[in-house]
């Protein structure tokens, strides 16, 4: 989860022993949370975001999907497919490309993702199914003739 907020092996690395650090300090008080899973992948997800502003890492995604020159490339086989959606999904808001890698990836229940990203199950819902629409939606560009 690290790796896909900050997109630096070295940083998520750093982020999580943050976390394990963190968490240790605060050890006696883990008692209290009720599921120990979300409530450690919801302070990743914070933790993460407090390292990137603290780097003032302020890239702008761009909603426009297109890698010049790429195209052709990407659609080969299904490996350059499945590498060519992961460049759709690292170019989605963050807000949606978290959300879908949570729920794509990591397989984790909308309510779960709900927890962690502190939104509702309706906005979670609404995020993942705009990032798959988007997605999809560059894809079929992309297989037509």
């Amino acid at each position: 989860m690290a790796k896909s907020i900050l997109k630096d092996t070295d940083e998520a690395k750093d982020s999580v022993q943050e976390l394990q650090l963190r968490l240790w300090e605060k050890r006696s008080m883990l008692s209290e949370a009720d599921n120990k899973f979300t409530f450690t992948l919801r302070a990743m997800r914070n933790l993460c975001i407090d390292t990137l502003r603290r780097q003032q890492y302020t890239e702008t995604l761009n909603t426009d999907f297109e890698i010049p020159g790429q195209h052709e490339s990407y659609l080969l086989d299904t490996k350059d497919l499945a590498n060519y959606v992961t460049l759709l999904i690292d170019k989605l808001p963050e807000t949606q490309r978290t959300i879908i890698r949570m729920r794509d990836v990591e397989e984790l229940e909308i309510a779960e993702i709900a927890f962690i990203t502190e939104l509702t199950e309706n906005t979670v819902r609404v995020n993942l199914s705009r990032a798959r629409a988007k997605i999809r939606t560059q894809l079929l560009k992309e297989l037509e003739p």
